[in-house]
């Protein structure tokens, strides 16, 4: 399903879990539809299961919404309790649609806490007291997790969602990765068909193409981060600047909002240190996730300057983090949005988009904890794999048969929407927001604001690749111009080909390889008859091992277009 399609479902007031693989595209559907719901004066409650998924979203935790707490039960005096709190019970009154991201962390037992307290707090009987609910998020992700002795609910597995029967809104687009050989990876691992060529694939990725950046180290434990970032930023001979956080609102807000930003609260930084971007500043080019080194300071205000991979210089002034209630900030805090980055924790990249990446998963001790480190990569290229445990690349087999249940589910939903007339769809958006007592906004009165939600518009590498293609370059002279990989190079001339911008014969004029292309051409379509195109090994074995991985996927890209 595209994303439009699923924004309009949402229109439509139904419960809507919406769903799709990292870098689908969610949280840009979201803010789209959280702009809509404001414009059309309706009130929208933004939650998180985590404090650094909320920082994202400029929303609170749900735990913190609907006043549970840390509780991992509910009894009468608890919702007794709970409703005696004037802010909870009117910021559950008031809320006309509740959204809920990276529904994956939340086990089902707090689903279903947080189910009683709104129906209970609204005094209606239905799934959370009337709300339209959205879910959003993926369950290959990090799961929930439970205190020690207590069973884990996936929240799918809850009393709620079965109540709620959201409509699965399962997005297909990919706008993170760049590289096939990395989503035919991921995509494996999310069917559980794991092969001995994954590990082989994995085992091979040894260096980091890109020069003068030092890639994030992503560990599954918080000792590791701490210990790499503190020696290595010692061990720089700078002097320190030291940049403290300033905040406004009451102190418990303040607290959740410091420990759970991404930025610290007092951040020391050197000259030659690696950092990462912790939020996205589309005007001045750098997103939430973007890599660089420190390579000065401003001479007036003390502001570090940074180098990004792509040797963009960006002053990094400060900026917000907001706790934002019916467009009223609760709290905020001021910092300069960076953090070390020689490594940082599997569990606080969920979310992120990175350039380069070390990943350490020799101690993975949880279900998609690789899954997680892999997917926030863009390339291959950009990747090094330190450690790889025999279980690190396990998902909940669980997951994924519900999995399959969920593209059907959404298969079906996009059927019967795509059969509805356009006039009867947007009686329907109409329907939704005047029963509420809002107005369908026109035009032009739906402003999207700047959040983490968009990415940066730059120029397309594809049709860099393509230029450089044109002008009749070989493919291991554009890999060195344009300082990428040759698999990145073919994964670009892969894509090129699929959407027909390329053809045959530029495709033939890039080969190096000392080889009769006819030839290889001829054998190649002759195995792909046999075993299909879709895996790189059976063509390998089919063809005596003679040609390697690199011209299989250019023989196979050609014979796309021809």
């Amino acid at each position: 399903m595209n994303q439009m399609r699923a924004l309009d479902i949402l229109k439509t007031g139904a419960n809507v879990f919406l769903t799709g693989e990292p870098g689908s595209g969610k949280t840009y559907v979201i803010n789209q539809y959280i702009a809509w719901l404001e414009a059309a004066g309706l009130h929208v409650a933004v939650t998180a299961s985590t404090g650094i998924a909320a920082t994202h979203i400029g929303g609170m935790t749900i735990h913190a919404w609907s006043g549970v707490g840390a509780r991992d039960t509910i009894n009468q005096y608890d919702l007794d309790q709970i409703m005696t709190r004037e802010k909870v019970v009117k910021r559950i009154k008031k809320a006309q649609v509740l959204i809920i991201d990276e529904i994956s962390m939340i086990d089902g037992t707090m689903l279903d806490m947080v189910d009683v307290i709104a129906r209970t707090a609204r005094g209606r009987g239905d799934a959370f007291g009337g709300l339209q609910v959205i879910f959003v998020g993926d369950f290959f992700q990090l799961p929930p997790v439970t205190k020690m002795g207590n069973m884990m609910r996936y929240g799918f597995e809850s009393r709620a969602w079965e109540n709620a029967r959201p409509l699965v809104c399962y997005l297909s687009d990919q706008f993170r990765q760049e590289d096939e050989q990395l989503l035919s990876l991921l995509n494996s691992i999310r069917r559980n068909e794991i092969e001995d060529d994954h590990y082989t694939l994995l085992n091979e990725q040894t260096d980091i193409a890109y020069e003068n950046i030092e890639p994030t180290r992503l560990y599954t434990h918080n000792a590791d981060v701490d210990l790499v970032n503190n020696t290595k930023l010692a061990a720089l001979t700078g002097k320190p600047k030291t940049f403290k956080m300033a905040g406004r609102g009451s102190k418990p807000l303040l607290e959740g909002l410091i420990k759970n930003c991404l930025s610290p609260d007092t951040l020391i930084l050197k000259e030659d240190a690696m950092v990462m971007c912790t939020k996205n500043n589309f005007e001045a080019g750098y997103v939430n996730g973007t890599l660089a080194k420190v390579v000065d300071f401003e001479r007036e205000t003390g502001l570090p300057i940074i180098e990004t991979t792509e040797g963009k210089r960006i002053v990094m002034t400060t900026t917000t983090w907001d706790m934002i209630e019916d467009g009223k900030t609760l709290a905020q805090i001021e910092q300069v949005p960076l953090r070390l980055a020689w490594a940082i924790t599997v569990h606080k990249s969920q979310g992120m988009s990175l350039d380069a990446v070390e990943v350490d998963l020799s101690k993975a001790f949880v279900f998609g904890q690789g899954y997680v480190a892999l997917s926030r990569v863009r390339t291959l290229a950009g990747l090094k794999v330190l450690g790889l445990s025999v279980n690190a690349l396990q998902v909940d087999p669980k997951i994924v048969r519900r999995d399959a249940g969920f593209k059907s589910e959404s298969e079906a939903a996009e059927e019967t929407f795509v059969a509805l007339d356009p006039q009867d769809l947007a009686t329907m958006h109409e329907q939704f927001v005047t029963a509420l007592g809002g107005k369908v906004p026109q035009a032009g009165e739906v402003k999207v604001k700047k959040t983490s939600f968009e990415r940066v518009q730059k120029e397309s590498t594809y049709a860099l690749t393509r230029q450089f293609i044109l002008e009749g370059k070989k493919i291991a002279t554009i890999a060195k111009e344009r300082e990428m990989t040759v698999g990145t190079i073919i994964s670009h001339v892969e894509k090129l080909a699929e959407e027909k911008q390329i053809t045959a014969g530029d495709i033939k004029q890039i080969f190096e390889y000392d080889v009769d292309v006819d030839e290889v051409v001829k054998n190649i379509s002759e195995a792909i008859t046999q075993h299909g195109s879709e895996k790189l090994k059976p063509l390998y074995e089919a063809t005596g091992e003679q040609y390697d991985y690199e011209i299989i996927r250019l023989v196979r890209a050609l014979i796309t277009v021809s």
